[in-house]
């Protein structure tokens, strides 16, 4: 029987539409050849896309889920570093210098949660109503390795659910809306006081959950029919 451990939200998440995003998210530049084709079921330490804000222009660039800290030890930390609690993110010495100066969007149109409906499981997929792409609030940093390499990577904040992901888990990761993603990027004129007011959950009205298929358990399994209902929208 798959466990998703109860401490991680969100853990799971699809980018199946990543086409037309430079218009989307306002991106001018991108540091790498863009073939970023569709995703459905991205797991930790995996490379996600982000945007990032640098030097006045919105850049695209391949990020690897899972916070390193620049003064960690070694790379395992991020391990543990997936999710941010909006509540704490500002205090804890993982996240605060990177809320304060590191600011990043994490690209999605869907993420996943596991519901528990007696002994059992059930994976369940949330989007927004219409099923456009959107962005997750993240947390960026770059860690140098003992060996010189140097590794970009994030984190996905999360705050309290709102009505619809309450019956399917208490938290959910903050879904900014898109007028205020250039507020959340720009951090070298916004300090982190002004968009601490973002970190709130998204608009129940807005979204919409399904079930979806057990393949969803294992991050082996990234097709397209883990994101196809096998039970009605709610």
């Amino acid at each position: 029987m798959y466990r998703e451990d109860e401490s991680l939200m969100c853990g799971r998440y699809s980018f199946s539409k990543p086409k037309n995003i430079t218009e989307r998210f306002g991106i001018v530049q991108l540091e790498f050849e863009f073939e970023f084709g569709p995703r459905f079921n991205i797991a930790p330490s995996q490379e996600v896309p982000v945007v990032i804000h640098k030097n006045g222009s919105n850049l695209l660039l391949m990020f690897r889920w899972g916070l390193i800290p620049y003064w960690a030890k070694d790379e395992s930390i991020g391990n543990k570093l997936i999710n941010a609690r909006a509540e704490t993110l500002a205090e804890k010495p993982s996240f605060r210098r990177s809320f304060e100066e590191k600011r990043c969007l994490v690209l999605a149109d869907g993420f996943y949660e596991w519901k528990k409906e007696g002994r059992i499981k059930k994976p369940y997929r949330i989007t927004l109503q219409d099923g456009r792409p959107f962005a997750f609030a993240g947390l960026w940093d770059s860690w140098l390795s003992p060996t010189g390499q140097t590794i970009n990577s994030c984190a996905i904040i999360t705050t309290t659910p709102n009505k619809l992901m309450e019956p399917i888990h208490n938290r959910m990761p903050v879904i900014l809306p898109q007028g205020m993603e250039s507020l959340w990027l720009d951090s070298g004129a916004i300090p982190s006081r002004e968009v601490k007011g973002l970190l709130t959950p998204f608009p129940a009205e807005g979204m919409v959950a399904y079930e979806v298929s057990p393949l969803v358990n294992s991050p082996r399994n990234d097709e397209p029919e883990c994101i196809v209902p096998v039970n009605r929208l709610f």
